[in-house]
């Protein structure tokens, strides 16, 4: 199955305003990264045990550690948890830098080194949200 078959069956899948939220924020995603390839994780590892909550991937980098190893991971993502919706901006090597420029006018959000979470899409300046996925989406690498 495609990556974008998985979405569509992932996004429709999800139930009242939740799944409202995250087919909008989708929509304003792929809108703003026309293009960054899309992926899907459904949080299962190998064994197919849950390790995480399914998200949605747009863009692909290379993230470099300080052991010298390497892992490729997704420029932006996207999903549905059990406390709301998590946006995750990957790429950024500055812990402070989300908070700092998108933090003060985003909304009712908690914002970390790389998340922004929210109950409610309703809840946040959208604008806003896309400004910071659109600067996300352009950093080249991330080292951690």
């Amino acid at each position: 199955m495609t990556a974008h078959a998985q979405i569509t069956a992932f996004l429709g899948g999800l139930d009242g305003q939740k799944g409202r939220d995250m087919q909008q924020l989708h929509a304003l995603f792929t809108t703003a990264l026309p293009d960054q390839s899309l992926s899907f994780s459904d949080g299962k590892n190998a064994e197919g045990k849950i390790v995480s909550n399914p998200s949605i991937g747009y863009g692909v980098f290379t993230k470099s550690y300080a052991d010298g190893s390497t892992k490729d991971s997704f420029r932006i993502g996207l999903s549905a948890n059990s406390s709301g919706i998590s946006v995750y901006i990957m790429t950024l090597d500055d812990k402070t830098h989300l908070t700092r420029t998108y933090g003060p006018t985003l909304g009712k959000a908690k914002v970390t080194g790389y998340c922004i979470m929210f109950k409610r899409a309703a809840d946040i300046d959208l604008a806003v949200l896309e400004a910071a996925i659109r600067d996300g989406a352009s950093r080249i690498d991330a080292t951690t």
